[in-house]
């Protein structure tokens, strides 16, 4: 896949990527961009960008809290923010991460990785194909994720409905606190 429509040489930004996380981060985000580019041929989306968007989705992810928290309060960002942690801000906070230092400016696969583990109702297509690719890449193995690749397959709707619903048990099940998008989203493709 080549990223040169973004300005972007594929060498030198896998080389930024490897470097800002572990390895087995770095075959989680290769995964992710493999199973983002599928998903964009399936369903006729960008295949660059949903590569792209794949890609870069935890660039962040391994940054200190002090990092997020620094950024919350440079960028003026929601202080409700603080109240979470890693989980969301490796998303949210992380975006503005990825364009200011991999140069990545386009507003949907910024908006993409900000939603990559919320969601939320509306989401364009982009959004979707990271949502889903993040969660069904070849490297997850856990209960469920054989189910998710199926649901994947008939639509990008039926893939976020059946992430959004397992995710939900899942955080309820473990009492965790959840974030107001990761709702919205469940209400949107998943409550009748």
């Amino acid at each position: 896949m080549s990223y040169k429509r973004f300005g972007l040489d594929r060498t030198e930004l896998l080389k930024k990527i490897q470097q800002a996380m572990s390895e087995k981060r770095f075959q989680h985000v290769l995964g992710v961009e493999q199973a983002c580019i599928e998903l964009a041929e399936r369903f006729d989306g960008d295949v660059e960008k949903s590569g792209l968007a794949g890609l870069t989705h935890d660039y962040a992810k391994e940054r200190p809290d002090s990092d997020f928290i620094k950024i919350i309060g440079q960028k003026n960002l929601d202080p409700q923010l603080l109240n979470w942690g890693n989980a969301i801000w490796h998303g949210v906070v992380g975006a503005y991460i990825v364009e200011d230092e991999l140069g990545i400016t386009d507003a949907e696969i910024l908006e993409a990785i900000q939603l990559h583990t919320s969601g939320k109702a509306q989401m364009s297509k982009l959004a979707k194909i990271l949502y889903v690719g993040d969660y069904i890449e070849a490297g997850r193995n856990f209960p469920g994720v054989h189910e998710a690749r199926e649901a994947a397959k008939k639509s990008l709707d039926d893939g976020v409905a059946f992430e959004a619903l397992h995710v939900l048990t899942y955080l309820t099940q473990q009492r965790k606190k959840i974030y107001p998008l990761s709702l919205e989203t469940y209400n949107n493709y998943v409550g009748q």
